[in-house]
C-alpha cells in the first residue's frame, strides 16, 4: 500500500523515569517542529516521583492540528505494561517498538494486523552510553522508520544537551541514536506504513498553556508573582521564575496558598500588576484573599488550573469541573471576570487582556484553564504584538493625586469605577480593608451605603460586558456544537471528520465565562439542532446557561474520568445523538453511557 506521509500519531509509554517526557517533548516533538511540520503533544501521569505508567502522544501533520488523536500509528513501548494498556489504540498496520530482550509480544495480542519491531533497547543503549539511552535508541529506530531527516533530530539533541552536559553527552546521545536507526534500517523487511518529509519551516514556536500564560503575563506587565506549587498550575511559577532577570519579575514560592493570594493582593495595592496560580484545592484556601481583593477594589490575576475533585482528587489528570465554584467563590455576591482559553494562543493573548481588565475594572480576573491545556504542548505562530498595550485604567498619577482635597478612593461613579491611587502618593491617603465602607474607605454598615456600593461594584461588571470578545463561531453547517475552554481543539478536530461523514458542522466557543454571554447564549440555546461538550459530569455550563435564559440543552456530550476528549469520542458521540440519542458519556473505552 502506498505510505501515508505528514500525517501521524506517536505514542511513548513506560514508567517514570524511563525519560518519556525528554524523549517525546525535547527530541521527538522538536525534530518534527523543525521540519516544518504542525505538532501536537499531550501527556499523561500518575501522581508518582517514580512508577506508575507514563505515556505521551505526539500527533504530527502538514496542515495545523488542534489536539492530540486517539488512534496510534507507532507505540514505542519501554514495558509490557505499555502494550497491553495501549494496544487497542493502534490503527491497522501500526507499529510496536520494544525491547525484544526483555519483553515477549505475540502477533496474536493484537485485534488488528500490526508489525512488530523487537529492537535491543538495553543492550544497544549499554553499548553507546547506557541505560538512561533506551529513550534516545528507540527515537532512532522512529526515525528510522519513517524515514526522517536525521541531521535535524541531531541538531536537537546538540540543542538540548550542549550547553547543560556537554559535547560528551550529546555525541553519546547522537551515535545511540544512531544505533537505534540502524539496526531497524539492517533488519527492516518492508516499509513502514507512514512516512514524515521535511517542509520548509514558518517561524512558529512550540508551546505549553502555562508557559504562554507566564509569556502573556511578561508581556502584559506583570511584576510579581506568588504561588505556592499546585499542579498543572506549577509551571506557570516556574517558568515566570527562570525569567525574574530578565524581566524584572519577583517570583515568590510562598508557605501556602493563602500566603500567595494575600501576598498578591497586597503587591497589587502597592500598584504592581500582579498574579497568583493555584488548582481548585488551592483556590479553595485563595477565597478569604478573592474577597479581599473584591472588597478593596484591588485588580489581581489569578489562574485556576484544573483537575478532577473533591478534595485532592486526581491531582495529575483534567478536569473542566470548576466553572461553577469559581463563578460564585467568596463570601456573599461578588463580580469577577473570568476567562477560559481554549488554545496556546488564547492563553498567550487573554493573559494579557487579564491584566489590562483587572486594572481597568478594578477586580479580580480568573484565567480558567485545566490540566489538558495547561501542560500540553503545540505549534504556534510567532505572536503579532504590535497592537498590544498596557491600559492602566483609573490609576492616579502623582499630579493628579496631589490636587486631591477630598480623595475618595470609592468614589460612586456612573460606570462603577473610582479613581485608583497607590501608597506614597501625596493628598490620596485612604483606608483600604475587607469591610463594607463608605466611599473614603472607613468602616460603613447603613442601609443606603450597602446598597450603593454594592451597586457600585456590580455595575462595573455590566460595563466590562462591552469590552470582551464575544463567542466565536467556526465553520458552517446546520448542526452546532458548542464547548468552552480546553475542548476547543478536540472539537475542531472532530469537525474535520464529521465532514468527512458528510456532515457539516458549526462550531462555537465560548472564553469569556463572566461577565455571561447572555444574549449569544440565548439564540443560541433555541436552536434544536445544537449539541454541547463538556469535561465534567452534569455538563455545568448548560447549567449556567438555563440559569440566564431559562433554556436546557438537552443534547450533551460529556466525559469526566480525569481524560480529555480525543477527536473520536466527539465524532462518535455526535453521530450517536442523531442517530436519537440525547446524553452521551465517554471514557477511555469508549462510551460509557448513551440515553
Amino acid at each position: 500500500m502506498s505510505r501515508i506521509v505528514n500525517k501521524f500519531s506517536w505514542k511513548v509509554g513506560g514508567a517514570a523515569g524511563d525519560g518519556i517526557l525528554n524523549a517525546g517533548l525535547q527530541m521527538f516533538a522538536k525534530t518534527c517542529l523543525r521540519g516544518g511540520l504542525q505538532v501536537f503533544a499531550t501527556a499523561e501521569y500518575p501522581s508518582l516521583i517514580r512508577g506508575g505508567h507514563n505515556n505521551l502522544d505526539v500527533h504530527v501533520c502538514a496542515e495545523p492540528v488542534h489536539s492530540h488523536t486517539k488512534d496510534t500509528n507507532l507505540l514505542v513501548a519501554f514495558n509490557k505494561e505499555t502494550i497491553d494498556k495501549h494496544k487497542h489504540e493502534l490503527t491497522e498496520g501500526a507499529g510496536v517498538i520494544f525491547d525484544g530482550d526483555n519483553v515477549k509480544v505475540e502477533e496474536n495480542e493484537f485485534d488488528k494486523k500490526v508489525r512488530l519491531y523487537p529492537v535491543p533497547l538495553l543492550k544497544l543503549a549499554n553499548e553507546n552510553g547506557g541505560k538512561v539511552m533506551r529513550n534516545t535508541v528507540a527515537l532512532g529506530a522512529t526515525m528510522a522508520l519513517l524515514d526522517f531527516d536525521m541531521t535535524i533530530f541531531n541538531q536537537v539533541v546538540s540543542d538540548n544537551f550542549l550547553k547543560k552536559k556537554g559535547q560528551g553527552i550529546v555525541d553519546s546521545n547522537i551515535k545511540a541514536a544512531k544505533a537505534g536507526f540502524d539496526y531497524i534500517k539492517s533488519t527492516q523487511k518492508e516499509e513502514f506504513g507512514w512516512k514524515l518529509e521535511k517542509q520548509e519551516r514558518e517561524n512558529n514556536l512550540f508551546m505549553s498553556g502555562n508557559e504562554a500564560i507566564a509569556a502573556g503575563a511578561i508581556k502584559g506587565g506583570c511584576k510579581f508573582y506568588s504561588a505556592y506549587p499546585m499542579t498543572p498550575a506549577s509551571s506557570v511559577m516556574i517558568n515566570l521564575a527562570a525569567q525574574e532577570r530578565n524581566f524584572g519579575i519577583v517570583v515568590k514560592h510562598t508557605e501556602d496558598e493563602l500566603a500567595a493570594v494575600n501576598m498578591a493582593v497586597g503587591a497589587a495595592f502597592a500598584g504592581v500588576r500582579s498574579a497568583t496560580g493555584t488548582s481548585g484545592g488551592g483556590f479553595c484556601l485563595m477565597a478569604e484573599g478573592f474577597g479581599l481583593a473584591n472588597m478593596s477594589e484591588t485588580p489581581i490575576v489569578m489562574v485556576e488550573a484544573m483537575r478532577p475533585g473533591p478534595g485532592s482528587g486526581m491531582a495529575t489528570h483534567t478536569s473542566q469541573g470548576d466553572l461553577r465554584f469559581l463563578m460564585h467563590v467568596s463570601t456573599d455576591e461578588a463580580p469577577r471576570i473570568i476567562i477560559a482559553p481554549g488554545d496556546i494562543e488564547e492563553c498567550f493573548f487573554r493573559t494579557i487582556d487579564a491584566f489590562n481588565l483587572a486594572e481597568k475594572y478594578q477586580m479580580p480576573v480568573i484565567i480558567l484553564t485545566d490540566k489538558f491545556l495547561a501542560e500540553s504542548y503545540a505549534t504556534a505562530v510567532e505572536y503579532d504584538v504590535s497592537n498590544v498595550k498596557i491600559e492602566r485604567g483609573k490609576l492616579m498619577t502623582d499630579a493628579e493625586a496631589a490636587k486631591e482635597t477630598d480623595y475618595r478612593r470609592y468614589r460612586i461613579t456612573e460606570d462603577g469605577i473610582s479613581p485608583r491611587a497607590i501608597p506614597s502618593q501625596k493628598g490620596a491617603i485612604h483606608v483600604a480593608s475587607s469591610y463594607e465602607h463608605d466611599e473614603h474607605g472607613n468602616e460603613c454598615e447603613d442601609e443606603d451605603n450597602r446598597v450603593a456600593m454594592h451597586d457600585k461594584r456590580f455595575r462595573k461588571l455590566d460595563n466590562a460586558d462591552k469590552d470582551i470578545d464575544r463567542p466565536k463561531t467556526y465553520g458552517d453547517g446546520d448542526l452546532n456544537i458548542l464547548s468552552w475552554g480546553s475542548t476547543k481543539g478536540p472539537v475542531l478536530e472532530a469537525q474535520k471528520l464529521l465532514e468527512k461523514d458528510g456532515i457539516k458542522t458549526k462550531f462555537t466557543h465560548v472564553v469569556f465565562m463572566s461577565p455571561f454571554p447572555t444574549k449569544e447564549m440565548t439564540d443560541l440555546a433555541k436552536d434544536p439542532n445544537l449539541i454541547i461538550v463538556e469535561n465534567n459530569k452534569t455538563a455545568l455550563f448548560a447549567g449556567m446557561i438555563r440559569e440566564h435564559t431559562g433554556l436546557e440543552i438537552e443534547r450533551k456530550v460529556l466525559r469526566y474520568d480525569g481524560r480529555g476528549f480525543a477527536p473520536e469520542d466527539i465524532h462518535k458521540g455526535v453521530k450517536e445523538i442523531l442517530n436519537g440519542k440525547k446524553e452521551v458519556v465517554f471514557s477511555r473505552h469508549g462510551i460509557t453511557r448513551s440515553e
